[in-house]
């Protein structure tokens, strides 16, 4: 008895899966029960979704949107407050060091 598989056996059973899978999905996409059972559920999930937000909303709790626009909104601040000290640094170099001495006047004949 041999412990190794046919390549070709392997390939052939995984193809025919496969092939039986996507024949199923598309009885099931074709099926206007399940479709519409598929629709129903994403509509109330959605409806779920706007539930849960108006009753934060009602409870002065931020909801997850909420949260993750004050995070886009602080990151931008941080940015922009960090190019402002960059800003600033460049500028104390520049008051730092000594001012060039003014070149000496052409002599009047």
């Amino acid at each position: 008895m041999t412990t190794g598989r046919d390549p070709s056996f392997v390939d052939r059973v995984s193809r025919q899966g496969e092939e039986a899978l996507g024949k199923l999905a598309e009885e099931l996409i074709g099926n206007p029960i399940v479709s519409g059972a598929v629709s129903r559920a994403l509509e109330a999930r959605e409806k779920a979704v706007q539930a849960q937000e108006a009753a934060l909303g009602a409870l002065n709790i931020p909801s997850a949107a909420d949260v993750e626009r004050v995070t886009r909104r602080l990151r931008s601040v941080s940015q922009r407050l960090e190019s402002i000290e960059d800003t600033l640094d460049r500028l104390e170099e520049r008051l730092a060091k000594p001012a060039p001495k003014p070149r000496a006047a052409a002599k009047k004949s």
